[in-house]
């Protein structure tokens, strides 16, 4: 079993035997933002928030933050981030570290 540095992503996420367990992100108030805006997932981004993520923050690997923003209706975050679904975005994303 691999260990991950204390930088990766992956350093706070439960692993088993055989893979990673669900990603748990290393959230900070520094990287949280309450100062949302709403979004229509349009057929650009359907089942894509890696796309999304990249054109609004930079960062293709901040797709967990639409996840993260939106509990109550992302619960896969790829097969319910469909064209057509309204959710919140941050304005903006910090990310820590390098992520």
């Amino acid at each position: 079993m691999e260990s991950y540095k204390s930088t990766s992503n992956y350093s706070f996420t439960n692993q088993n035997l055989k893979y990673l367990e669900l990603y748990k992100p290393p959230l900070t108030t520094e990287t949280l933002d309450s100062d949302t805006r709403t979004f229509v997932v349009n057929a650009k981004y359907d089942r894509r928030p890696d796309l999304l993520a990249h054109d609004l923050y930079g960062n293709s690997r901040l797709w967990w933050v639409f996840a993260h923003y939106n509990r109550d209706k992302i619960k896969d975050p790829i097969m319910d981030f469909i064209s057509g679904k309204t959710i919140q975005v941050p304005k903006q994303f910090k990310s820590s570290g390098n992520r």
